[in-house]
């Protein structure tokens, strides 16, 4: 079972050091610690393992040294910052993990750019040997690129020539949108495997400086020093402690949220407890609770269930979200979020809220959230409410409930209108009345109202209501029509639907190239018995089919 909680004392293949304001993360890779058997992760090659630690790395930057405002990735100078994703892992692993493989890397890139973007925290890619693919890839995740001038040390995109795959984590959209390379330069670029060094790289604007190993040192030096400085933050931050669940084959309980696995019916009930005391009143309370201040907790551990669920759990296809707890503690919970926002913990609490709320999006699974006497989605948890494929609302109570709650009740803040947007850059709530801007515009008047089913429903925020004699039928109907479906094509269906709307950087590269990469992933050209994947250092040249579809 793969894990994705980590800490520096426990990374195999990255080395975290804070001098002052700077940072540094050196990649070097243990190539004996692959998380799977029959591969050598050479020339600071990765897997999933690297990413995980590079994930865990920058969160924690932000958390426990907020005062850091520039970052400097660099490898261990052994000729090769980076050759990319691992090779032989790519023609060993499965289908759904090399697609969620992909996916989780350019969260993380863009966990990189959010930082650079929220934080300010100016990431520099120091490259002193040659990056290569998923390497390259790293470093246009960064702010600035600095390529050793050695003649040797170079930038490349190797994948379509060498492997016949793209560069799958964000690379090619980040060449001509953020980087604004010339398409005709993008394209020679990512056709040539050897790629461009020094004064060509610069000139085609794939880097930002070529360096001598003579001045080296003391340009990046300068270039941290030039980055200012953030106002209001601490040396020191809070500890991210390693998170605790209780695992079981078909149970992971953690303090706040539980996953129930019901393997006949492939689905997962996601569980999530409200606040269970006061709510703090400022954001230095919040900041005394650290990580265990209810917000950051309950994201923190959604976030490591969503992942476990994608790389652990593929057969499961639907994911049916509960809530319970005290909706007012909620509700002020939410409204510290809202009216502390300059204050640094807070602003980061949000930004990982945001984070989180978008790897749901972005989860291939049909999402179903249950309002039920007891729920608390209120605030910042009614986003869940949005995320989810269909909202179904019980109406009235439990009538022979033992513990008789009150009637359920949702509600909306400042929280669901643009607090927390989507890849598009756009609230759930406005994607979800794209198109029909008054309707949008009429929801902000229901700001701090409690709303039954009924108002819930006039109002657009749920898809369905049912009494209670009608509940438990219904719902079971309802998924199990769900499960009966092809997930290939609920799969296209759902991503088709969540995102509405503008485009972003960030969703073309989740809408356009990771599902073109998971397309090319499963046609035999790259994986095939004499695909580029398979046939890759064995002296075999692929054989490929030259129909273009």
């Amino acid at each position: 079972m793969i894990q994705f909680d980590a800490h520096p004392a426990l990374y195999r293949h990255w080395r975290l050091t804070v001098s002052g304001t700077t940072a540094t993360l050196l990649l070097k890779v243990d190539e004996n610690a692959g998380l799977f058997p029959g591969y050598e992760l050479k020339q600071n090659s990765y897997d999933l393992g690297v990413d995980i630690e590079l994930r865990d790395a920058v969160t924690r930057l932000r958390f426990e040294h907020p005062c850091v405002n520039s970052v400097v990735i660099t490898g261990s100078g052994s000729g090769s910052f980076c050759a990319g994703a691992n090779i032989r892992m790519l023609a060993g692993a499965s289908h759904h993990h090399k697609v969620n493989f992909c996916k989780f890397t350019n969260e993380t890139r863009n966990d990189i750019e959010d930082a650079s973007a929220h934080a300010g925290q100016r990431y520099v890619a120091a490259l002193n040997g040659t990056a290569a693919g998923g390497g390259y890839e790293l470093a246009l995740a960064c702010d600035h690129i600095v390529l050793l001038d050695d003649g040797f040390s170079a930038v490349s995109f190797p994948e379509l020539p060498l492997l016949a795959v793209l560069p799958g984590t964000g690379g090619l959209t980040r060449l001509v949108d953020k980087r604004h390379v010339r398409r005709d330069l993008a394209d020679h670029f990512a056709t040539h495997e050897e790629g461009e060094r020094g004064q060509g790289a610069l000139n085609a604007g794939l880097i930002d400086a070529t360096i001598p190993r003579s001045q080296w040192e003391a340009y990046i030096q300068d270039l941290c020093a030039q980055q200012p400085l953030t106002p209001d933050k601490p040396a020191i931050g809070i500890n991210l402690e390693p998170l605790t669940a209780e695992r079981s084959e078909d149970r992971l309980a953690y303090g706040l949220v539980t996953v129930d696995i019901q393997r006949e019916t492939r689905i997962a009930s996601i569980s999530l407890s409200g606040p269970a005391g006061l709510a703090p009143q400022t954001a230095e309370q919040a900041l005394l609770q650290g990580a265990n201040f209810w917000p950051l907790q309950l994201m923190r551990e959604l976030d490591d269930a969503l992942l476990h669920l994608r790389f652990n759990e593929p057969l499961i296809g639907t994911i049916v979200i509960r809530t319970s707890g005290d909706s007012d503690l909620v509700s002020a919970c939410s409204r510290l979020l809202n009216s502390n926002g300059p204050h640094w913990f807070i602003n980061e609490v949000r930004h990982l809220t945001k984070r989180v709320l978008q790897r749901l999006d972005l989860t291939s699974r049909s999402i179903f959230t249950l309002v039920e006497p007891g729920s608390c989605f209120h605030g910042v948890l009614a986003e869940l409410l949005f995320a989810a494929d269909q909202v179904m609302m019980l109406q009235g109570v439990f009538e022979e409930a033992s513990d008789q709650l009150p009637a359920a009740t949702i509600s909306v803040d400042d929280s669901n209108f643009g607090t927390y947007p989507m890849v598009t850059g756009i609230s759930r709530l406005e994607a979800r009345f794209w198109g029909d801007p008054e309707h949008y515009r009429e929801t902000m008047s229901l700001i701090g109202r409690s709303l039954d089913a009924q108002s819930a429903d006039q109002a657009g925020l749920i898809t369905r209501r049912f009494d209670d004699l009608d509940w438990e039928d219904e719902i079971r109907l309802i998924l199990q029509a769900r499960a009966s479906f092809s997930p290939d094509a609920l799969t296209g269906l759902e991503a088709n639907l969540r995102f509405p709307g503008p485009e972003t950087m960030q969703s073309k590269i989740f809408a356009r190239l990771s599902a073109w990469q998971n397309w090319i992933f499963q046609r035999t050209n790259a994986t095939g018995a004499h695909g580029a994947l398979p046939c890759y250092g064995t002296g075999e040249r692929p054989v490929f089919d030259m129909r273009r579809v």
